[in-house]
């Protein structure tokens, strides 16, 4: 699942641990291709997620070669299964056009002599597009963030801009800024400057640092596009642009001129989407497509192992208190009163130093589920009436970059998918990893949003099992803070009207850790959440008319809204 990025907070940062036994990429593939069976079994899905998180994977993150390794088990595997190619150029793989965008090595910034040093005086964020140029602008100081007195968007027309966030003992020990609305109200400037760079911890700064990977835009002129240089500066960075300590001064007031300029270059980061068609018995109906997917993607690797064990303690206590605190913040205080005795541990066996983010649940879970799922339509004697579509999305993590271009770009007609079924994270949901979890533990997300008829017929699948699901739709609640509506591919489906399911176990303590490995999944959990998904595509393909859209459809291109 995507780490929620449309604000970003400002001095909480979670520090993920690394993963692996130091295997290598070249290490073959312990797998011989033919040994799982039509039936949707534990055995098999633990056969696929050992394969597909192994350490030869190499976290999977889009964008790299060990990405497209992953990809070709898929693709292999749907071959096997003689499902239709439904990519580019009669293959199974829809190439999607990221790029590694990083500073530009000549970036610079200075105030009447002053250089600003990247990194240390100054941290910049690529806007994704040009930068514009700020040579000979004047600074302003915009006040606040969030007061009534804050610079409008006219106000700061071809300024360099200066912005305070509020602190104080009785405030929340983050702030949020949302970047792209502030890019958005002062896109006439020629820069903007929030002052926040001492709350930074060395991560934060080193994550900014490293080349960023995103989607190029294909759906406009983007390369006649430019926003204004967004930066980060300490209170000393912004007394030097200012020219007078931000305390004394009012919105709107005038500082120093800014020279140099600051962009980003990029280049191409191989990615691809994987992607299957299981044509439709009814001839009337095998134009229309259920659409089944999660995401092929995880986070890569670390330069710098660490110990599984103790890792996987602290968390495992740091998530007892969340589980205990039902919702309730947990203090600094708490968190320094979790000690981990790693020789205690390593006395049961010996240290694990592990550098891979191996995603065995995020989201090898899915993706082994959707295998599973896609060989029990194939090998089965009736074929559902429509035709089911298979898609296994890169780059979720890095934004739902595969969905987004998948849903932008469709190898099928648009209008032909009828529904989209994803699965994200569906291996656990055990007592300690939830409030309420336990072997039928699932969370729904979306079912009613745009279909109460998709919703409903969900329930009705789910009460003809001989072992029911218990739902928890506390995640979907309007406006709720973990915004998981908005954190998977499901929504990129979602935004051009087609009616969608999210399904998932839920967050635990290995989330985006070194510690989501294979050996720590339910495998007769997730067989079972693979068959519910199965069978709700069996009902949604069967049924003799579309789903009904009953709900307002949002803005294909707008932000995702809870």
């Amino acid at each position: 699942m995507q780490v929620a990025r449309r604000f970003f907070i400002i001095g909480v940062f979670a520090v993920a641990g690394s993963q692996a036994r130091a295997q290598t990429a070249s290490l073959p593939l312990k797998h011989t291709p033919g040994r799982t069976q039509t039936a949707i079994t534990a055995a098999d899905l633990m056969t696929r997620l050992y394969i597909y998180s192994d350490d030869s994977m190499m976290g999977r993150m889009a964008g790299t070669e060990y990405n497209l390794k992953a990809t070709v088990y898929i693709a292999a595997e749907v071959k096997r299964m003689r499902l239709q190619p439904a990519g580019d150029s009669g293959t199974y793989f829809q190439n999607v056009p990221l790029v590694k965008r990083q500073l530009d090595p000549n970036a610079s910034l200075s105030v009447e002599g002053t250089s600003f040093t990247p990194w240390e005086q100054f941290v910049p964020r690529d806007p994704g597009v040009a930068t514009r140029a700020f040579e000979g602008a004047q600074t302003v100081y915009a006040g606040v963030l969030g007061d009534s007195t804050q610079l409008t968007g006219e106000q700061a027309a071809g300024k360099f801009v200066v912005l305070s966030i509020r602190r104080g003992p009785n405030l929340p020990p983050s702030a949020q800024v949302n970047r792209g609305a502030l890019l958005a109200r002062y896109r006439g400037a020629t820069g903007i400057a929030v002052v926040a760079l001492e709350t930074f911890p060395p991560q934060a700064i080193n994550f900014f640092r490293s080349p960023q990977t995103t989607l190029k835009d294909t759906q406009g002129p983007a390369d006649t596009t430019s926003l204004p240089v967004y930066i980060y500066v300490s209170s000393a960075g912004a007394q030097t642009l200012m020219g007078a300590s931000l305390d004394s001064l009012k919105p709107g007031a005038p500082g120093k001129t800014v020279h140099g300029s600051v962009s980003f270059t990029g280049t191409a980061a191989p990615a691809r989407n994987v992607v299957a068609i299981l044509p439709g018995s009814d001839p009337a109906l095998k134009g229309e497509y259920v659409a089944i997917g999660a995401h092929n993607d995880h986070i890569g690797f670390d330069s710098e192992p660490v110990d599984h064990d103790s890792i996987r303690a602290y968390n495992d206590a740091l998530r007892k208190l969340q589980l205990a605190s039902a919702g309730q913040r947990i203090t600094p205080d708490q968190i320094q009163q979790i000690h981990v005795n790693a020789d205690s541990l390593h006395r049961l066996h010996a240290a694990r130093r592990d550098s891979i983010f191996n995603g065995a649940d995020d989201d090898g879970s899915g993706t082994t589920a959707v295998l599973e799922i896609a060989e029990a339509f194939a090998g089965a004697k009736v074929k559902p009436k429509r035709s089911i579509i298979f898609v296994w999305h890169t780059g979720e993590e890095l934004g739902l970059f595969g969905s987004q271009y998948f849903t932008d770009h469709p190898t099928v007609t648009r209008d032909s998918i009828v529904a989209q079924l994803n699965m994200d994270m569906v291996g656990r949901g055990r007592a300690d990893d939830e409030n309420g979890g336990s072997p039928g533990y699932l969370e729904l997300i979306g079912t009613r949003r745009l279909s109460t008829e998709l919703g409903d017929l969900i329930e009705t699948v789910n009460k003809a099992r001989a072992q029911p699901f218990t739902f928890d739709y506390q995640f979907d609640a309007t406006g709720h803070p973990e915004q998981y509506y908005c954190r998977s591919d499901h929504y990129m489906y979602a935004r051009y009207g087609i009616p969608i399911a999210f399904f998932t176990t839920g967050k635990h303590r290995d989330y985006h850790q070194v510690t989501d490995e294979p050996e720590y999944i339910d495998y007769d959990k997730l067989a079972h959440v693979a068959q519910f998904v199965h069978d709700v595509a069996t009902s949604v393909a069967n049924l003799d008319h579309r789903v009904v859209v009953d709900k307002p459809k949002p803005d294909p291109h707008g932000n995702c809204v809870q």
